[in-house]
């Protein structure tokens, strides 16, 4: 089921890396491993890159995808075939939820910078 406390919680800014392991995006995100394996095979934008032994490594550009499919699952109430429908559309709202989520992560990231440069 879903847990609304948990959908409304702020996710963590996305590191500096370029690679991400699937537990990385699942705790960036807050999302389970499985669900991100499945949602793979349901939305064409994810597609994360595939080396030794099947291992999946995330790149920044995915995760900002992982998370706008979960704010549109989780947060906005669309279904699966709605959110994909969503992200294929080049529609000024999905402009808007990526913008959105862009401009979440930046001040995310200029807050870390004030307080370190106040330590």
């Amino acid at each position: 089921m879903l847990d609304a406390t948990n959908s409304k919680t702020e996710l963590p800014p996305i590191p500096g890396k370029r690679y991400f392991t699937i537990g990385e995006v699942s705790e960036l995100c807050a999302v389970k491993p499985h669900v991100l394996r499945y949602w793979e095979q349901e939305f064409p934008q994810l597609k994360p890159v595939k080396r030794r032994g099947n291992r999946r490594y995330y790149q920044r550009h995915d995760v900002m995808v992982v998370r706008q499919i979960r704010s549109l699952l989780y947060e906005q109430g669309f279904t699966i075939g709605g959110a994909r429908q969503q992200l294929s559309d080049e529609s000024p709202a999905a402009d808007r939820i990526q913008s959105h989520e862009i401009i979440k992560q930046l001040l995310a990231e200029l807050e870390e910078v004030l307080v370190i440069l106040k330590s």
